[in-house]
């Protein structure tokens, strides 16, 4: 009656022991490294750069654990973190600015659990510490820039057909364009129509002039608002990268928010600089032609800005060229005066138009403006020589070193697509987080004891099978969330929590079904029996109504509400394997065998 076939007892023994071998590497800890990763896709981690990095610490009398290839990177393992930040300087220093040397944390897991795919849980920000920030878009500052570039746009447009205007102003969200004639509107309509769909056009008479109206379609405006997040996340990843940091979080939260988490960042104070500074360049003309009074506002179609001696100088709001054009950007000196300078790649296109920028405006001042965090700020400002072509250029203003590599770094990254400023930030030390992790695991081992106690003492064997069985369900668990690679927060270790409150309570229900079947006056053998199958719909009802809970949370919540519904789906899961399967089977072999019965330890 109480017995289950070999298979099923075998099955039970295989899912604990690979729980058993996934649940293992959590409890090796970490240990400090160092991570080398190409910078361009032309350039591989190979046995090269292996042999490389191996011969760069031994030269410095530094000794690692382990130097091994791992994807694209090569790590190092150290004993300690004064080594660790050492062998970062003079990995740094001697790679040069091809590779990213980043500081990073590997497991200390033995290579037979590492070849069998047995890794530890990640640890959130919480528990690892690092840096986080809540950074929001300015959405009217990208529909603002789409159309400063259709202005642009229309000019050359209507330029390269020879259709006669007088001028392209905008007005807010409108963009005027202005003509003398009807039949040039007409033309001028027909062409604006084909070479520019996302715009609504509609035509109007007013002083003796033919203008022509265009305004952006609602669903062009979303799209140029939800491209600029995902170019701005993709910019943010680009920056990242840079920076080296192993497991980062960058994801959208809402319409116009992103959400930056670098776990395990030591450095944060270059994280915060360089994640938190929004660099786009723009080369402007100068405008020569107006004088500039203090405190005069700037004349219409202008602005002001400030270059790096102070000065101010009145530009033009028409853009020749944004940082998106940008291929590559690095760090170097300036061939004339020997100045820290960057040196800058353009695209194709971005080549084309600074070209005919330059051929067009000879003798005119060309402003190279950098924006960071809204303000810009006026790099260079050099007059045309000539027609510059090759898509090279260089930009150099009283720079240091330092600030030409972050400039480059943040240039080559990407342009942001929009501005975007940090509305939220939260720095987590890693003392902190070592400090939630004990505490975490404190609250867990102490409730676990408690629970222990409580049941031996109310239930006698059968609490002890209960709690052996609950041990089961936690093994099962963390083994679940390893396998995943899961990302452990603290809302992730009360998930765990509250699973053990959980899951004890299908052994209750079944230890009480099974005392009350004794009371009834059944054999124990046939009470335990009755016990286990009476008890298991009531189970099944009250898991189920649970995992639909938990699903809810994880498909409308967010960030730490979805990692605590997954710790819980997954606590549901195994919970039923060890109450019913684990507990059953340990009874079935204590009591199973045993042809008569007169008495079990149940309280």
């Amino acid at each position: 009656m109480n017995r289950y076939p070999l298979w099923k007892y075998l099955m039970i023994l295989t899912v604990l022991l690979v729980g058993l071998i996934y649940t293992l590497p959590n409890f090796y800890g970490e240990s400090p490294a160092v991570q080398i990763s190409p910078l361009r896709a032309s350039l591989k981690a190979n046995a090269a750069l292996l042999e490389r990095t191996e011969s760069i610490l031994k030269a410095a009398s530094l000794n690692p654990e382990v130097v091994a290839l791992d994807g694209n990177s090569v790590k190092a393992r150290f004993a300690d973190t004064d080594s660790q930040l050492k062998a970062k300087d003079v990995l740094h220093s001697q790679l040069g600015e091809d590779y990213v040397v980043a500081l990073n944390l590997l497991p200390r897991s033995p290579q037979w659990l590492t070849n069998l795919h047995a890794l530890p849980m990640y640890l959130g920000l919480d528990l690892r510490g690092g840096v986080h920030f809540m950074l929001q878009v300015d959405m009217n500052a990208a529909l603002n820039k789409a159309l400063e570039s259709l202005t642009g746009d229309i000019r050359s447009a209507l330029r390269e057909q020879n259709i006669a205007y007088s001028g392209v102003s905008r007005d807010g969200k409108l963009v005027l364009v202005k003509f003398r004639t009807a039949e040039a509107r007409s033309k001028g309509e027909a062409e604006i129509k084909q070479r520019f769909s996302d715009y609504v056009l509609s035509s109007k008479d007013e002083g003796g002039e033919f203008l022509l109206q265009a305004m952006l379609k609602p669903q062009a405006e979303q799209r140029i608002q939800d491209s600029a997040v995902q170019q701005n996340l993709l910019t943010l990843r680009n920056r990242v990268n840079e920076l080296g940091v192993a497991e980062p979080v960058i994801q959208q939260q809402g319409a116009d928010r992103v959400v930056v988490q670098l776990p395990g960042v030591q450095d944060t104070a270059r994280a915060k600089d360089i994640l938190g500074r929004t660099a786009t360049l723009e080369v402007r003309l100068v405008d020569d032609e107006h004088q500039i009074s203090a405190g005069a506002a700037a004349p219409f179609g202008t602005e002001m800005f400030k270059d790096r001696e102070g000065n101010t100088l009145l530009v033009k709001k028409q853009v020749l060229l944004t940082g998106e054009r940008i291929n590559d950007a690095q760090p170097g000196f300036d061939n004339r005066n020997n100045e820290p300078a960057v040196h800058i790649n353009l695209d194709g296109i971005g080549a084309r138009k600074f070209k005919e920028a330059t051929r067009e405006n000879v003798g005119k001042r060309m402003a190279i403006i950098l924006f960071e965090k809204g303000k810009g700020e006026i790099v260079t400002a050099p007059v045309i020589r000539e027609e510059i072509g090759g898509g090279r250029v260089q930009i150099s203003g009283k720079m240091t070193t330092e600030e030409a590599q972050d400039t480059s770094l943040l240039l080559r990254a990407g342009a942001l697509a929009a501005p975007m400023e940090i509305v939220e930030e939260r720095t987590i030390g890693p003392n902190l987080g070592a400090d939630n992790i004990t505490r975490g695991f404190d609250s867990t081992k102490i409730g676990f004891i408690l629970i222990a106690f409580f049941m031996a003492v109310y239930y006698m064997m059968f609490g002890i099978i209960s709690v052996l069985a609950l041990g089961a369900n936690l093994l099962l668990l963390v083994a679940l969330l390893s396998m995943l690679q899961a990302t452990l927060t603290l809302p992730g270790m009360a998930g765990i929590a509250l699973t053990l409150g959980m899951a004890i309570d299908s052994n209750v229900l079944i230890n009480e079904r099974i005392r009350e079947e004794l009371r009834m006056g059944i054999t124990p053998q046939a009470a335990i029996h009755a016990g286990y199958d009476r008890a298991f719909s009531t189970i099944l009802d009250s898991n189920v109504t649970t995992m639909i809970a938990g699903i809810a949370l994880f498909l409308f919540g967010s960030g730490p509400i979805k990692g605590f519904a997954v710790v819980l789906c997954l606590g549901i899961l195994t919970s039923m394997f060890s109450a019913v399967l684990v507990s059953r089977a340990i009874v079935n072999l204590i009591y199973g065998s045993k042809t008569r019965i007169t008495k079990v330890a149940i309280g």
